[in-house]
């Protein structure tokens, strides 16, 4: 009994601890997906492919659905946030910025939540959590300000920026999860996001801005393929599980794990590097998301 107990409580946390690991591999998966297909393209094949996964095995979990009155519009805010907006701003991040950048900004995630519940839920936050919120935000301005232009990085402070916006709506992604993840299993909420993102972005392939493949790139397509049946499908399933038993402040705190992942893959990967100025600034935002979590264990403590 204890042993199933424990593994009750082990599953969740590895949940978590995987889908930042393929969060993090998403940065570089995108930049090898742009280097052939526009990013349009490159969104709505994921969310195509992660609805064709959830239609083909969602046949099993239709009979456990029940839904509750009034919860549409939390639903539709939740995947309008994430993935629609999400993806859209994270789609021009990745045009203009490093896939280690990008991974690095989403250390501010967990403040922005942090700084939600405390406006919105009014969850006590301690000087020391806003002190991190305050540093970690000036350790992304720091990174950004270093940031040259670079073949695989034009714009950089843009980028940054846009994926700055990106952690914005995730936040709504976060917060309203949380309400939902009571009512809802997590392979529901996972394919409203995959469905709600395939409609969303479907006009997107017919803009004037819009570059539509002439011919196949097999890399490139293999990148949609595994983000759309892998991160889509496989990070956002299990964090969702995650964020199921343990609570929505925890589980963002998960995210501090993406920085230093996927700076390590898109060193390996892609190539690459950081200034040494571009290392004590990450090591701010580091800094700071570490104060914040000091912040919560003094406040579960009181």
């Amino acid at each position: 009994m204890k042993a199933i107990v424990g593994l009750g409580k082990i599953l969740p946390q590895l949940g978590l601890l995987t889908a930042m690991m393929l969060w993090a591999s998403s940065f570089v998966a995108l930049k090898i997906a742009f280097r052939a297909y526009d990013p349009m393209v490159v969104i709505f094949g994921r969310m195509l492919v992660a609805s064709m996964c959830f239609l083909i095995i969602g046949f099993r979990f239709r009979r456990s659905f029940t839904y509750q009155k009034g919860d549409y519009l939390r639903i539709l805010f939740m995947a309008f946030c994430e993935p629609c907006l999400y993806f859209l701003f994270e789609a021009q991040a990745i045009v203009y910025t490093t896939a280690s950048q990008a991974g690095i900004i989403t250390a501010t995630l967990p403040i922005m939540v942090m700084v939600s519940a405390s406006l919105l839920l009014k969850e006590k936050t301690g000087i020391k959590g806003w002190l991190g919120a305050v540093l970690a935000i000036a350790g992304v301005l720091w990174l950004t300000l270093e940031s040259s232009p670079v073949e695989n990085a034009p714009n950089p402070a843009l980028g940054n920026f846009f994926e700055f916006v990106a952690m914005i709506c995730a936040t709504g992604y976060m917060v309203t999860l949380r309400h939902l993840v009571l009512r809802y299993s997590p392979f529901f909420l996972t394919a409203i996001q995959a469905f709600v993102g395939c409609i969303f972005y479907f006009p997107f392939l017919f803009l004037p801005t819009t570059t539509l493949p002439s011919s196949l790139s097999v890399p490139s397509t293999l990148a949609i393929c595994y983000l759309g049946a892998v991160i889509t499908l496989g990070a956002y399933g299990l964090y969702n599980y995650g964020a199921k038993y343990i609570p929505a402040s925890q589980a963002a705190s998960y995210v501090n794990l993406i920085p230093v992942i996927s700076v390590l893959l898109g060193w390996l990967i892609l190539d690459e590097s950081f200034a040494r100025n571009q290392i004590f600034a990450a090591a701010v935002v580091m800094m700071g998301v570490w104060l914040t979590q000091q912040k919560s264990k003094e406040m579960q403590q009181s």
